[in-house]
């Protein structure tokens, strides 16, 4: 992971630089995009991701997780949310968790948001692209983005990115290599283990705007999120839920 690395200073978005690569041939798996800062960064659902130039991780990775099956896809989200938690774990002792489908929390405040641009052909995929964007030495953030945090924020001391970065895909190799070997039901098991509210009594709301009170019970193997509620368990896709 990362034997190729293509660093810049700024992009418009590492994860649209991947996907122009594989456009127009096939990069090594493992490939790596980097940037300081970008210009038109995005998040989960469309939302623009923030981040302080040279002050944390943006960076994307190109994989060909061709022995996925797409029924299943959502394993692979797991794996690579688990390798960006396995990192954030490593950097502070605070609790942090997974926070459907795939941010990652300390407490209640987030520090990493991640999104898989993929193409599927039949039953398998193609490539992915695995955007991530990971606080770190940042301290201030957007009023927009009022529960941001970072482990600077929280140790009062900067970390160097390059030995970050070098970790993150240490991270996020051992755990592409464990989805490879077909450990699913483990990564599957430890997501819900660092799941954000999981089997707690929380309120959410659907799209329509009604509020319920309910427990996570899991999350399929396509991603969708159960919630047991009053009248039973119901599933949710990412647009559907929201939490309060």
């Amino acid at each position: 992971m990362g034997k190729v690395l293509l660093d810049f200073p700024v992009l418009p978005s590492t994860n649209l630089f991947a996907l122009d690569m594989l456009s127009e041939g096939r990069p090594d798996e493992g490939t790596v995009i980097s940037a300081r800062s970008q210009t038109e960064g995005r998040g989960q659902a469309g939302a623009s991701w923030e981040s302080e130039p040279g002050k944390n991780i943006l960076l994307s990775v190109i994989f060909y997780p061709d022995f996925v099956d797409t029924s299943a896809h959502f394993f692979l989200n797991q794996a690579i949310a688990l390798a960006v938690r396995d990192l954030a774990a490593g950097l502070l002792a605070h609790p942090v968790t997974l926070k459907w489908p795939n941010d990652i929390y300390i407490g209640d405040r987030k520090t990493a948001g991640i999104l898989l641009q993929t193409s599927i052909k039949g039953f398998r995929f193609q490539y992915c692209v695995a955007g991530i964007g990971l606080n770190v030495n940042q301290t201030a953030f957007s009023e927009h983005l009022p529960n941001a945090v970072s482990p600077a924020m929280l140790t009062g001391q900067d970390l160097d990115l390059h030995e970050v970065r070098e970790d993150l895909l240490l991270c996020l190799e051992e755990r592409y290599l464990q989805l490879r070997a077909g450990q699913t039901e483990a990564i599957r098991e430890e997501y819900l283990r660092h799941l954000y509210r999981f089997d707690e009594p929380a309120l959410f709301q659907r799209k329509d705007g009604h509020i319920f009170e309910g427990r996570i019970t899991g999350v399929t193997p396509q991603g969708l999120l159960q919630v047991r509620h009053g009248q039973g368990v119901s599933a949710f896709d990412v647009k559907e839920v929201a939490f309060l």
